[in-house]
């Protein structure tokens, strides 16, 4: 029997996943970490993207983040996040359309724009729709 870890995806809303894992991968700002069982502790903000974790089985599930932190225990991964949801529920027309105005909004930059609240949209509709294309990926559905 493969060795398992709690894992947790809190977003501001709700609980999202909660569950026995083998393995989760997920993005930090310092590069993408790989998490198995007796990890050492760690934590560390992440940056909006895809959220991976190996049930036992080997069914993968796959969420979005739009940032946070990961708390790593050796039997616990925690995410908190402002915004997370499944991957499957990624609306990807919608995604489109939020990079689409960001990048309007600053390729016509005024005064008034908060440049750094628009570069976090922008960031944030590009990772969902990496997500969303990475979910297609491993589902075999190029």
């Amino acid at each position: 029997m493969a060795s398992t870890m709690q894992l947790d995806i809190v977003s501001a809303e709700e609980e999202i996943f909660s569950g026995d894992v083998e393995f989760v991968v997920a993005r930090a700002t310092e590069g993408e970490l790989g998490i198995m069982p007796r990890h050492a502790p760690l934590l560390a903000m992440l940056q909006p993207g895809e959220v991976r974790a190996r049930r036992p089985g080997g069914e993968e599930q796959f969420f979005f983040v739009s940032g946070g932190m990961i708390e790593v225990q050796p039997k616990a991964v925690t995410i908190l996040a402002d915004t997370a949801m499944r991957a499957k529920d990624l609306d990807e027309a919608a995604a489109q359309e939020a990079k689409r105005r960001a990048e309007e909004a600053i390729r016509n930059r005024s005064g008034e724009m908060d440049y750094a609240q628009v570069q976090a949209e922008l960031a944030a509709a590009a990772a969902q729709i990496r997500a969303i294309q990475s979910l297609r990926k491993h589902r075999g559905n190029k």
